[in-house]
């Protein structure tokens, strides 16, 4: 009896998961999204600029302070903590392991051990 409804658990799921894959490439194709080989052909576009308008709403997700936009590294900095976060392509990359620590944490990290 168990058998039975694990197979048709595991029929079902693939269905569903069959159905998904068809539904994402019918979203693609009417989008006119292609695979990443079709952009080749197309023109660079310049990577969007970061709006300073945001720095309103963002705050660092560590410490809930605000933000400074550093635009010679395109980057937005906490410092307090001495972190910075990467903007691509205009789009804040706000995830605790993608930032970097800024050299001014470092000097004094060391002042401190001293």
């Amino acid at each position: 009896m168990l058998s039975g409804a694990r197979g048709r658990l595991a029929s079902a799921l693939r269905e569903t998961s069959a159905a998904r894959s068809a539904v994402a490439c019918r979203c693609l194709h009417a989008s006119g999204s292609r695979p990443l080989a079709d952009r080749s052909n197309k023109t660079e576009e310049p990577p969007r600029a970061f709006d300073p308008a945001l720095l309103e709403f963002l705050v660092c997700p560590l410490s809930k302070k605000p933000l400074r936009y550093e635009a010679s590294t395109n980057e937005l900095i906490n410092e307090e903590l001495g972190i910075a976060y990467p903007i691509i392509d205009g789009i804040p990359n706000m995830i605790p392991q993608a930032a970097r620590m800024t050299h001014q944490s470092k000097k004094q990290e060391e002042v401190e051990q001293r």
